[in-house]
């Protein structure tokens, strides 16, 4: 069984997105499998995809004087993926009243079996790099539209 990197809040579910990819060649190393640095970027690709469906992406947080600095990640390497290979990437937004974003990734074969999954937690902070503390107003309204269940 696969523990939750997060604990269970009294919020709404999370949110999520999936991407699929497809392996390319200059993504693996000489063994042929995918070179563990990768990993993140591929995290990425839903992440971005996750919060530019709900209207939280970079660029909309760029436009309120916000950028989301990584603050932790982490990733555990379960099995690996080679070149040519296809995988989805799933991304889960936690919910969270901080000024911080807690995201969840799984990653899985063309099995379905989860081969490497990972978390990254993302802060507030100003464009003159004031952390904040609180979540800026228009987050709070996503905040709303998400525990209403508008989401």
């Amino acid at each position: 069984m696969i523990k939750p990197y997060f604990r269970s809040s009294d919020g709404p579910k999370p949110l999520s997105c999936k991407v699929e990819r497809r392996i390319r060649f200059e993504e693996v190393d000489p063994l042929g499998i995918v070179w563990h640095g990768r990993y993140p970027s591929y995290f990425e690709d839903a992440r971005v995809a996750l919060g530019d469906s709900l209207g939280i992406g970079y660029m909309d947080f760029y436009k309120q004087g916000i950028v989301t600095p990584i603050k932790q990640m982490h990733v555990d390497y379960i099995k690996p993926l080679e070149y040519g290979d296809t995988c989805s990437v799933e991304a889960l937004l936690h919910w969270s009243e901080a000024a911080k974003l807690s995201y969840e990734f799984y990653i899985r074969n063309e099995q379905d079996e989860v081969v490497t999954r990972g978390y990254s937690v993302l802060l507030m902070v100003t464009l003159e790099r004031e952390l904040l503390v609180t979540p800026p107003d228009f987050y709070q309204g996503f905040l709303s539209r998400w525990s209403s269940g508008a989401l």
